[in-house]
């Protein structure tokens, strides 16, 4: 009897090491399916937003003085993102080019249209979720002429709304562009590079003054893969295809006018779409890899908005200090 109760004591001792590795290595194995199961769902959903300025810097030097005392009207024209769906009160990019908000970014204080340009006056027409017809049928007949004494700025985006609506609700169509093949749409282009035209002629009829107009392309929140999908989005096969066209009809635009020049707002954006934490990614922006976008996805928030803001201001100082401060001749077509 002791004999038998001596060996099941040495059965059980043995047994016990193997049942705690068998323990051990299934909380093993569990901690780590959790832990990659972390992992991938952080890279597959997270989109941080991050703090602090975004974009470009913008040379202060270019705002330390006057441009000129003319009148000059900042005019805003097109979709949402003109209009700063998404924004938080103040923080509109056509809003921060006219004055600061007032818990600006240090390296942005007094940077603005106002501080250079004394007798400015502002006027955003544009309206979220407009295409490109829409400006034409609704926005261009609220254009009232100005005096010959009035210079105008005119910021624009348009044609982001033809592209991505309806969001695959309905069948493609021009205007609504969401889910076409590439094979279907050079109609569509062509006609909005006729409205692009159309909309830089009444400008100009607005401002006989003159004018410069400065049009932003259209941003690709896949970061360039074309994969929306992955932001919720039905499949779109062709959907960077016709991306490319629309931005391609914009430089074309921008190309055959003088007094057209081109945000590139898309190569801006790169790597802040819902790519923006894949540190492999070919458009991972180390220094800043966070999301510049609202939650639907087709408007900036605050960050993006601030990156907007310093694109534009980059470009009119570059082309309007010189044409007020300077003289230089205004509305010179090819």
């Amino acid at each position: 009897m002791k004999e038998c109760m001596s060996n099941q004591n040495i059965s059980d001792s043995k047994g016990l090491p193997r049942r705690h590795n068998r323990l051990l290595l299934l909380v093993t194995l569990g901690l780590f399916v959790i832990g990659a199961t972390v992992v991938w769902r952080y890279f597959r959903y997270a989109r941080p937003v991050g703090e602090g300025p975004a974009g470009p810097s913008v040379p202060r030097e270019l705002f330390e003085s006057a441009w000129s005392d003319r009148q000059v009207v900042l005019l805003g024209l097109g979709d949402s993102v003109t209009q700063g769906l998404g924004a938080s009160p103040g923080r509109t990019y056509f809003t921060r080019l006219v004055k600061n908000p007032a818990d600006e970014f240090v390296d942005m204080q007094g940077i603005n249209l106002s501080k250079v340009l004394p007798s400015l006056q502002s006027l955003n027409l544009s309206i979220a979720g407009t295409t490109s017809i829409e400006c034409v049928d609704y926005q261009l007949p609220k254009l009232k002429p100005y005096g010959s004494d009035v210079f105008g700025i005119v910021v624009m985006t348009t044609g982001g709304n033809d592209v991505i609506h309806n969001y695959g609700r309905t069948p493609p169509r021009e205007g609504a562009m969401f889910g076409a093949k590439a094979d279907e749409i050079p109609e569509w282009v062509r006609n909005y590079d006729r409205r692009l035209d159309t909309i830089a002629a009444r400008i100009r009829e607005t401002l006989p003054g003159g004018c410069h107009i400065f049009i932003a392309n259209i941003y690709d929140p896949t970061d360039g893969d074309g994969d929306i999908e992955h932001a919720g989005l039905p499949p779109w096969p062709d959907g960077l295809k016709v991306l490319t066209a629309y931005n391609e009809a914009i430089a074309r635009f921008s190309d055959r006018h003088d007094d057209v020049s081109l945000i590139d707002m898309r190569s801006a954006f790169l790597g802040h779409g819902i790519h923006c934490t894949h540190f492999w990614h070919r458009t991972y922006c180390k220094s800043d890899p966070h999301y510049w976008y609202w939650d639907n996805l087709e408007d900036p928030n605050d960050r993006g908005y601030d990156a907007i803001r310093r694109l534009f201001l980059i470009e009119i100082a570059r082309v309007v200090r010189p044409i007020l401060s300077e003289g230089k001749p205004m509305n010179p077509q090819r």
